[in-house]
C-alpha cells in the first residue's frame, strides 16, 4: 500500500529523455533573453534566443505531455522566461524605433 502511494506521489515510468533536452533549451534560451534584453548591443542576439526559448518552451511541454501526462516544470520556467525576454525585446525594440524616430524629425528642424 505505501509503495503505490509512494508511487502515484513520484512517478516512475516516464520516458529517459521525453523533452528533457528541449526544456533545458528552453529554460537556457529564456534565462540569455532576459538577461541581454539590457545589454545595448547584445539585445538584438538575445532576442532571438528568447523566441527560441519560447518555442523550446512550447515543444517540451507537448513532448512532455504525451509522455508523462503532465507538463515538466523546467519546460514551464521556460516559456515563462521567453514569454518575459521576448516582451522585454519587443518593449526594447519600440523603444529604440521612438527614439530614431525622435532624432529624424530633430534632424529636419
Amino acid at each position: 500500500m505505501e509503495n503505490e502511494a509512494m508511487q502515484s506521489i513520484f512517478p516512475q515510468n516516464t520516458p529517459a529523455g521525453a523533452g528533457k533536452g528541449f526544456s533545458i533549451a528552453a529554460l537556457v534560451l529564456g534565462i540569455l533573453g532576459i538577461v541581454g534584453a539590457f545589454i545595448p548591443l547584445i539585445c538584438y542576439f538575445t532576442a532571438v534566443c528568447a523566441i527560441l526559448g519560447l518555442i523550446f518552451g512550447v515543444m517540451g511541454r507537448k513532448k512532455t505531455m504525451q509522455a508523462s501526462g503532465r507538463p515538466s516544470g523546467l519546460a514551464t520556467a521556460g516559456l515563462v522566461l521567453g514569454i518575459i525576454g521576448t516582451s522585454f525585446a519587443a518593449l526594447g525594440l519600440i523603444c529604440v524605433l521612438a527614439c530614431a524616430g525622435m532624432f529624424a524629425s530633430l534632424a529636419t528642424v
